[in-house]
């Protein structure tokens, strides 16, 4: 996974697998909310 930095209130993200194929954007506050989520631990099974 790669995410592009440098676009304001946006987070694009891609398959770093596969550079050539689509990129979904996020809002930063919701990749943020996400990001603190994987760090707290609420996507484990």
């Amino acid at each position: 996974m790669e995410i592009a930095p440098g676009f304001p209130g946006v987070v694009p993200v891609r398959d770093s697998k596969d550079p050539h194929g689509p990129a979904l954007i996020f809002g930063a506050d919701a990749w943020s909310a996400f990001v603190a989520g994987v760090k707290a631990g609420d996507f484990r099974r």
